[in-house]
């Protein structure tokens, strides 16, 4: 039996072998995939002390920004190709290469021209008017909760906080205590409620984004900052509201609240970041030492499920990437093996159940 950072350890092996660093897909491209990958291979090479997790990452990085900091590739002003910017602070702390400085100062730079919901919100992509989807938490939050606390700018503070409150008040399910994949303020979304604007569903990935992103943006921001306890307490209420739908086998479903249904299936990247989440929040003091077995069910499950070629470990039970839609939609969304999606999730988890298993939980 493996520890939880012999997994990490194999996870990354794989992926190492599998794609030299410029060639993480998609290529050249700025994007949040390479982003949680790469975020949970830091996370690795932080527990393990072994320089090459590190190296990798920042190869990674030194090919997809120029000498000057600026970004090659990337969609201006999405959400989704501002995540990657979290890699570069723990780099520029390695390393002290001002290169990195500049780079954060690049990715910062798309932040004024992110559009906004008349309710301040942030839109997802410049191109899908007026929606706020919950994987936008973890693609911005963190990235501006660590730039506001180094650049000593508390109005972004704010800003990361508001936004999440905005993203309960307009999502989260007073019935269940899910939050919704997303909200469209227009209510003209082919996917929404036309009297809401809400989704139709509880998609388990997206869900799986809010406490990871939540637990993230507390390590940068400051209790004095204003709603600083509204943000802390959305994480022990979620994680026990997605606690009541945990799986037999201890995983959680693509649609969370609908695991009976014939079509549903376990998905694993939602799984690994519940985990991480559960795992983080005990440890933290958030919830109680009885959510430790939840966190350790649900990584169980998702290694019972895990495959091996050879040396190379096969994460799979992944979503593919996905946008909004109906139940048939996710449901039938197709599976991927060893995408970053799931092994960044994966990634996740391993550093977080470690964690929780060295304070002896």
């Amino acid at each position: 039996m493996k520890t939880p950072v012999e997994y990490a350890r194999a996870a990354c092996d794989t992926m190492i072998q599998k794609f030299a660093a410029p060639d993480l897909p998609p290529k050249g491209h700025f994007h949040y995939h390479q982003g949680v990958f790469l975020s949970g291979v830091l996370k690795t090479w932080r527990l393990t002390g072994e320089e090459r997790y590190f190296q990798y990452a920042r190869d990674w990085l030194d090919t997809v920004i120029d000498q000057n900091g600026c970004i090659l590739q990337y969609d201006h002003a999405d959400l989704d190709d501002i995540q990657p910017g979290i890699l570069l602070y723990p780099v520029l702390d390695q390393t002290q290469n001002p290169r990195y400085e500049k780079a954060i100062q690049s990715v910062y730079a798309q932040v004024p021209d992110v559009p906004r919901c008349a309710c301040g919100g942030f839109y997802h992509k410049v191109r899908h008017t007026g929606q706020m989807w919950l994987d936008g938490l973890y693609m911005i939050g963190p990235f501006l909760a660590e730039y506001g606390r180094r650049y000593n700018r508390p109005d972004l503070r704010e800003d990361v906080i508001r936004h999440v409150l905005l993203m309960k008040e307009h999502t989260c399910d007073p019935k269940t205590g899910l939050w919704y994949h997303a909200w469209d303020e227009t209510h003209q979304a082919d996917w929404c409620d036309p009297d809401t604007g809400l989704a139709p569903e509880f998609w388990g990935r997206s869900l799986g984004w809010v406490p990871v992103a939540i637990l993230d943006d507390l390590e940068q921001l400051s209790p004095s900052d204003p709603g600083y306890d509204q943000l802390q307490a959305i994480v022990p209420e979620l994680l026990e509201a997605i606690c009541r739908y945990q799986g037999p086998d201890g995983r959680w479903y693509q649609v969370v609240n609908k695991p009976d249904r014939p079509e549903n299936w376990p998905e694993n990247s939602c799984t690994c970041l519940f985990a991480a989440a559960l795992a983080r929040a005990v440890l933290l003091g958030m919830l109680p030492t009885s959510y430790a077995e939840k966190a350790h069910a649900a990584y169980e499950g998702v290694i019972r499920s895990l495959t091996w070629e050879g040396d190379d470990l096969q994460i799979g039970g992944v979503c593919v990437g996905t946008g909004v839609g109906s139940y048939e939609f996710y449901c039938g969304r197709p599976c991927s093996v060893n995408d970053l999606h799931g092994v960044g999730a994966f990634l996740l988890m391993c550093t977080a159940i470690q964690q929780l298993e060295q304070a002896g939980l």
